[in-house]
């Protein structure tokens, strides 16, 4: 099972590259690499992310350097799922926002902007780190639909350790820059009273785990988690597992 915060991702990326045309039109990725360079803050990798099938076509290695992760390891899913909980409806809100923002753009305004947010991703030590994330289009259609873009991921923890994850749209030759864009809260934050139990069995169940499976898990017998279920299904006034976890991927419930 797919992460759910994957699913709603993928549903907005899909709007960038509906009834897309053949023909495209490249910018020479090695520009963008030159270009970065020179914002960058601290540690970083970079990556070519394809929105048309929403999965990275390149990883750089330093991904290890940052995260602890091989470059193998990391699929779009993945990724998603280990940003941090309550960031996950702001990365949502952002795509959405980034979606409606290129959609009003020529072709060529859209080869001028970089879209720049942070957000708080989980190392493979369990840690997390606040992430910058800075993303140049790299392709695009002729119908203005955004097919690939060139990316990188740097560390900022040391100049920003807390307060919400901020989006802007910089402008480039000439272009006008929109900084600490208001979004609309499409997702929303959580608002949901869970024990701490309770969202340790949610966690689980978004990942897909049967009842057999989070008893194991967490060393608590099967009617116990059967238990802990119904009780976030009414506290959630939810009708079912399925709408729950969708519901608490949208409402970042953890």
């Amino acid at each position: 099972m797919k992460h759910e915060i994957f699913k709603e991702a993928d549903k907005i990326w899909s709007r960038f590259t509906k009834d897309a045309e053949d023909k495209d039109v490249s910018v020479p990725l090695k520009i963008h690499k030159k270009l970065l360079s020179l914002f960058h803050v601290g540690d970083y990798y970079y990556y070519v992310f394809n929105i048309k099938t929403s999965s990275f076509e390149l990883m750089s290695e330093d991904i290890y350097r940052v995260l602890g992760y091989m470059p193998e390891e990391v699929d779009v899913p993945f990724f998603l799922s280990k940003i941090h909980p309550e960031d996950q409806p702001y990365f949502l809100n952002f795509e959405n926002k980034v979606t409606e923002f290129f959609s009003s753009l020529k072709p060529e305004q859209i080869l001028n902007y970089k879209v720049s947010y942070d957000y708080r991703i989980q190392k493979k030590d369990s840690t997390y780190i606040r992430i910058l994330q800075q993303v140049f289009t790299i392709q695009l259609k002729e119908d203005n639909q955004v097919i690939k873009t060139f990316g990188f991921h740097t560390n900022i923890s040391h100049l920003k350790q807390t307060g919400v994850p901020v989006l802007s749209f910089i402008g480039l030759n000439g272009e006008v820059s929109y900084m600490d864009v208001n979004v609309k809260q499409v997702f929303s934050p959580s608002t949901i009273s869970l024990t701490s139990r309770e969202r340790e069995v949610l966690a689980l169940l978004m990942k897909g785990k049967k009842s057999e499976q989070i008893s194991k898990e967490l060393f608590i017998s099967k009617l116990t988690v059967d238990t802990h279920r119904k009780n976030i299904l009414r506290k959630t006034a939810c009708n079912n597992t399925a709408g729950l976890v969708s519901e608490a991927v949208k409402n970042g419930w953890l």
